[in-house]
């Protein structure tokens, strides 16, 4: 009963910018947390950052600390990924999840529902 829609992906050279959108539909009141995770070819899917609905609480990976944000539009309940500084290590598959309940942030076994993916490429 949760659909998310994401947008935003694309190529960008090393130091550039992005921003990711996610789009969230169907029984919203039922989401607990919102995050992003990344997937590089041959690797296990990797948390990046996380919050919960209210934005009470907003988590990130280490390696991301500093150089992305994550914020959201209440009105339009889209959530972003502000993504600065980019490294060619960013490179992966991005992908927007939810939760509805109360489960480690951190791991994608917590959440439910998930978006299509979408590609980011950095470039040197």
């Amino acid at each position: 009963q949760v659909q998310l829609v994401e947008s935003g992906g694309g190529l960008v050279q090393a130091g550039g910018s992005l921003r990711l959108s996610c789009a969230a539909s169907g029984f919203i009141s039922r989401i607990h947390t919102m995050a992003w995770f990344r997937q590089a070819p041959g690797k296990e899917r990797e948390f990046v950052s996380a919050s919960t609905w209210s934005n009470s609480d907003t988590y990130y990976a280490d390696s991301v600390k500093g150089r992305f944000t994550m914020s959201r539009d209440n009105a339009k309940t889209t959530v972003y990924l502000q993504m600065n500084s980019l490294k060619p290590e960013d490179t992966a598959v991005y992908y927007c999840a939810a939760q509805t309940y109360s489960g480690r942030t951190t791991s994608p076994d917590s959440y439910a529902y998930w978006g299509q993916g979408t590609q980011v490429t950095v470039s040197s």
